[in-house]
């Protein structure tokens, strides 16, 4: 009887080990990532490979889709036998899909890649997550040029969780954002999607929306989503303000620049993901870009990600009917050969020039080992994203999580840490709710929702008007006009833009100045929407500018308002800066306000009334007029020399912003007036609140090579900190100074530290009176 138990039990033994080796490594979850792909890669065809480099966007209703928007297995069985590599953008089906049901359908086409098919390799999932989730129900947080202006790294890498997390659970595995383009060019649409003018700044915002997103790395959790930076490179100095053009760079300000940002959060996040941009360097248009895709980005600056094609740019090196096309590629199949061998792993968003590499590939025109190379970073993605093991979402709490009021307690705070104070005389904000009794409301931003581009549609919206009457209450009469229109369209995404006629808008103008003239207080809210600075992505749908003033009749309105005698508080909606000079020089208080997401009008009233004292600062120069353009603040010592009939100043100044409270920073206390390269030092400043209310500075350290062996700027940022104090308050800031922040590309172009004298600047703004200077020595 022992005999046959004995023998039973290793017969037994014997079944479960075949079953076991039956089973093949890569489903295997203790084995090592890199072994889970190098065995599945060994068992894959070439169909199967190439299919991993395949991408559906709107085609998906064509290939995955029924007519009413749900999965059709037929479909994917017959367009998708080999597998898919991403799905764009599901939450986008039928208009736009709950929470709930973005789940459902995600889950429904992933079930079909994981038990249909021969390996069962799962589809990723990429949406757009530039200031929150792109979709329906999803928490809308402010635009990143108005994320910049906080200059909290903190807050942002909240967002980003928060962003993240919103997506994850809806099915989303991959984000197309941030955006980590240095913007250089005020007239450029993009420039609301990016950090703002300065490197370092836009690379500490980077870092920190990268880590929000994908937290440690591990993706262990659940909650994460692979971060996609974007655009590489170049991309945000484009020539003419006009999008996608060439950027007109050397090698030392594209290192210097624009590479820096990419860098940092190279090193200190790690990416899992990066688009390569559509514009052109020195006559290379960076989807076919060896060097920079290759050399530096996974050479110099040790990128272990995968980089996705924009848009249709792989199509654009050949030629893109009805917009243009680069022409450093023949045919579509020389546009697929150059961005492969330049290292781009996968073409977004539609199956297009990628089509034909069976046969590229079988003929020999593209070497199969490329394939493998570029489709075994994605498949590792695959599985340190818990594909294989863990492939569906739970719907319920998506609907549970998604954009609920939870999130609005950080977008209501987000808002507020945003805007920035650019004039306050006399002291007339904030309103004291007990001594006024009317507030005329009036703009074409004071009753129109604004979120910018790349934007979804959140449960929550309060506009200027419906935040000022809320915290009104019963206490203030307000009242609304809409005073003119800088559009009569709307809508970021709709290609036709239309302006109000003159007569319309004085009119309109009339009736705000009889509103106006019964009012204590008016309330201005203008600027620009989303349809007047914008991505310009098609030759119907523009969205650059040839100047940077006030569109439409919006400086008559101004002067309307200014007419009536009554204090005028100005608060300017916009996606980049505006030279609004009859505003700066007539009205008495104005506020920055970017776009502010979902609580624009919560946050407006906060600081209207005094609940919040405004702290942000400016990411961006704003100059007198586009003539001015570049006006950067960090240019060379020769580029602001002046002009005839003009100050050659800007409007305001990089790092700008007012507070309520007023603050004095001591003398800049050095650790040490003399270094050796290769060595740090520590910047201390105290900072003390000499107002009568709590409030946030920000203090900004910049500094300037005195004498180097290439022209450096006149100042750079490199360090920076926001604090809260109360009144009376005095706190000490620590700064650091790094070797890699006195490093520059010498006359030899090698990056090094020069020994010599360094001035260190620290104060509330990149202009000279607000900036206290100290100078130390780097010895060798």
């Amino acid at each position: 009887m022992r005999y046959l138990y004995t023998s039973l039990c290793f017969f037994i033994l014997i079944g479960c080990a075949k079953k076991e080796s039956d089973s093949p490594a890569y489903k295997n979850a203790e084995l090592s990532v890199e072994e889970r792909v190098s065995d599945l890669l060994g068992r894959m065809t070439r169909q199967e490979k190439i299919a991993q480099m395949y991408c559906v966007w709107n085609d998906k209703a064509k290939f995955l889709l029924d007519s009413t928007g749900h999965f059709d297995i037929e479909k994917a069985k017959k367009n998708f036998p080999n597998g898919l590599g991403q799905v764009g953008r599901p939450s986008d089906t039928n208009g736009g899909l709950t929470p709930y049901d973005n789940a459902l359908l995600t889950n429904a086409i992933q079930k079909y890649f994981i038990e249909e098919t021969r390996l069962g390799i799962p589809v990723f999932y990429h949406e757009e997550a530039l200031h929150g989730h792109a979709a329906k129900g999803a928490t809308s947080f402010p635009q990143p040029i108005g994320l910049a202006a906080t200059f909290n790294p903190d807050l942002i890498e909240q967002i980003f969780a928060v962003v993240g997390k919103e997506a994850r659970l809806r099915g989303t595995h991959q984000v197309l954002a941030p955006v980590v383009d240095v913007a250089r060019d005020p007239r450029w649409g993009r420039v609301e999607e990016t950090y703002g003018e300065d490197p370092y700044l836009v690379g500490e915002m980077g870092v920190a929306a990268v880590k929000g997103f994908q937290g440690d790395g591990t993706f262990k959790s659940g909650d994460k989503v692979v971060s996609t930076l974007k655009h590489m490179a170049g991309h945000g100095w484009p020539e003419a303000g006009s999008n996608i053009a060439p950027a007109n760079v050397s090698e030392r300000v594209l290192r210097e620049v624009f590479f820096y940002p990419f860098a940092q959060v190279v090193k200190r996040a790690q990416p899992g993901s990066l688009m390569a941009s559509y514009n052109e360097v020195d006559g290379v248009p960076s989807h076919g870009n060896k060097w920079m895709l290759r050399d530096v980005l996974r050479g110099e600056m040790g990128f272990k990600g995968y980089v996705v094609s924009d848009y249709y740019a792989v199509r654009e090196l050949n030629d893109r009917e009805g917009l243009f096309g680069n022409h450093v590629a023949a045919t579509h199949n020389d546009a697929a050969k150059l961005t492969i061998e330049a290292g781009v792993n996968i073409e977004l968003p539609e199956i297009d020039c990628f089509r034909d590499l069976d046969s590229l590939v079988g003929a020999g025109f593209i070497q199969e080992s490329l394939i493998d190379e570029l489709v075994g970073k994605m498949l590792e993605y695959k599985f340190r994203m818990g594909l294989f093991d863990n492939p569906y979402v739970d719907a319920e709490k998506a609907k549970a999580y998604v954009g609920n009021a939870e999130q609005r307690v950080l977008a209501r705070q987000s808002a507020r840490e945003v805007i920035t104070l650019l004039k306050n005389e006399n002291n007339i904000a904030p309103l004291d709710l007990s001594k006024i009794k009317s507030i005329a409301v009036v703009g074409p931003n004071a009753n129109r929702v604004l979120l910018g581009g790349y934007s979804g549609e959140p449960v929550f919206f309060t506009t200027v008007v419906d935040g000022i009457k809320e915290k009104a209450g019963d206490k203030i009469k307000v009242t609304y006009s809409e005073g003119c229109k800088i559009t009569t369209t709307s809508g970021w995404s709709n290609d036709k833009v239309e302006a109000p006629t003159p007569e319309d808008d004085r009119k309109q103008i009339k009736e705000a100045l009889a509103v106006a003239r019964t009012s204590d207080v008016i309330v201005l809210a203008i600027g620009q929407n989303e349809q007047v600075s914008r991505e310009a992505w098609a030759a119907n749908h523009m969205g650059d500018r040839t100047d940077l003033d006030l569109i439409g009749r919006q400086n008559e309105l101004i002067d309307a308002m200014v007419s009536t005698g009554k204090p005028v508080i100005a608060f300017v909606f916009n996606g980049s800066p505006l030279s609004f000079n009859n505003l700066i020089n007539k009205v008495p208080v104005v506020f920055e306000c970017w776009y502010l997401g979902q609580e624009m009008g919560g946050g407006v009233a906060d600081v209207l009334f005094g609940e919040y004292n405004p702290g942000g600062k400016l990411p961006i120069t704003i100059p007198r007029s586009v003539g001015h353009v570049p006006a950067y603040y960090n240019h060379k010592p020769a580029a602001r020399r002046g002009y005839l009939f003009d100050d050659v100043s800007p409007l305001f100044a990089f790092g700008y912003g007012l507070s309520y409270t007023t603050f004095e920073l001591s003398v800049p206390r050095l650790s040490s007036g003399s270094i050796k390269m290769g060595e740090s030092l520590k910047v201390a400043v105290d900072v003390k609140n000499t107002g009568a209310r709590k409030g946030d500075e920000v203090v900004q350290l910049y500094i300037r090579d005195k004498v180097s062996s290439v022209t450096r700027p006149v100042k750079e940022l490199k360090d920076f900190k926001r604090i809260s104090l109360a009144p009376g308050e005095t706190k000490t800031v620590e700064l650091e100074i790094t070797p890699e922040k006195l490093s520059f590309y010498d006359i030899n172009m090698k990056y090094v530290v020069e020994p010599g004298e360094f001035e260190v600047m620290v104060g509330t703004s990149s202009r000279d009176q607000d900036l206290k200077k100290v100078v130390f020595t780097v010895t060798q």
